[in-house]
């Protein structure tokens, strides 16, 4: 395969990823900050809801160039469809439309007519239609997308390394930001080290594993009051859940194994390295280091592993 059309194909991934993972943010964040109350134990204040898309997508100095003040609506349209914001749903879809169509002949025709669609029809969009429809009506459609986007993927593509490239990006893309989200929900609820593992709000825990489809997941699981150190458990060292950092990196790590040649050892080993510290991981030993440096360290290694990939496969340096 061209290097171009595995570059294509793998942020093709990474961007329908992103508009998905975008949307799931925002509508949880949409949904707490319509309730009324708010936490007033000592020390557990929490920060204006608001802030929490910007600063997990690394977006607030762009925001804030745009937009004077933190309000709900500019926070909406900046990243719903700002065509200026490249990390806009508005923009995710467009780059992973312009992907798609730069290498029909790699993808099936249902998956190109499905991402089109898809573009065409939130070209369509404006904010006064967003707010007359429905925030959260948009956003579940911007996930249903994704979700189509990705059946119609598994159930039509030939498993080539097409395939593999696609779920290369999907998956890197879930991961980071699974670590990013957890990393600052975590610690915009527990804001100081002496209230690790204490009681927080039930609510603001599960608006936490609402935006990665782990609400019900936890309560299979554990079938008790929602805790810190049972959702980061969740969200880090369960293989079984799908959006966990162990399950991506499974992915990740089985998929490279079947690209890998003698040129790209290192990117294997990389991925296996990564994937054994959460195979063989303790929840114990995570938290006694600090979950905060624990996933700063795993965001290090995974943009690491995402440069070695672009080195390795996309834009070969051998």
């Amino acid at each position: 395969m061209l290097c171009r059309t595995a570059n294509e194909l793998y942020w093709m991934a990474r961007h329908i990823e992103r508009a998905e993972n975008t949307a799931r943010l925002l509508d949880v964040t949409y949904r707490m900050s319509l309730l009324p109350y708010q936490v007033v134990e000592p020390g557990l204040a929490w920060a204006e809801p608001w802030s929490v898309p910007l600063v997990t997508n690394g977006l607030a100095t762009a925001y804030y160039e745009r937009y004077p003040v933190l309000a709900a609506e500019n926070v909406l349209r900046f990243m719903s469809l700002d065509p200026a914001n490249p990390s806009s749903i508005c923009s995710c879809l467009r780059s992973a439309r312009e992907s798609a169509r730069s290498v029909r002949g790699a993808i099936t025709s249902e998956m190109y007519e499905d991402l089109n669609s898809a573009w065409l029809e939130v070209r369509q969009y404006d904010f006064d239609r967003v707010q007359a429809q429905g925030v959260s009506e948009f956003l579940d459609w911007v996930k249903m997308r994704s979700h189509l986007f990705r059946g119609v993927t598994f159930g039509t593509m030939l498993r080539d390394e097409a395939y593999h490239f696609i779920r290369l990006g999907t998956h890197l893309e879930r991961s980071d930001n699974t670590a990013r989200i957890l990393d600052v929900k975590y610690h915009t609820l527990l804001p100081s080290a002496a209230d690790v593992g204490g009681a927080v709000d039930y609510y603001q825990w599960g608006a936490l594993l609402r935006s990665v489809s782990g609400f019900e997941s936890y309560r299979k699981i554990y079938s008790d009051v929602i805790t810190p150190f049972r959702v980061a458990e969740l969200l880090i060292l369960r293989e079984d859940m799908p959006r966990s950092l162990h399950s991506s990196m499974t992915f990740i790590f089985d998929t490279l194994k079947l690209l890998s040649d003698r040129n790209t050892r290192e990117v294997e080993r990389q991925a296996g390295e990564l994937h054994s510290r959460l195979r063989f991981g303790r929840m114990e030993q995570i938290i006694e280091t600090g979950l905060h440096e624990y996933l700063m360290n795993f965001l290090e290694r995974i943009g690491a592993l995402s440069v070695a990939i672009n080195r390795g496969f996309l834009v070969p340096s051998y």
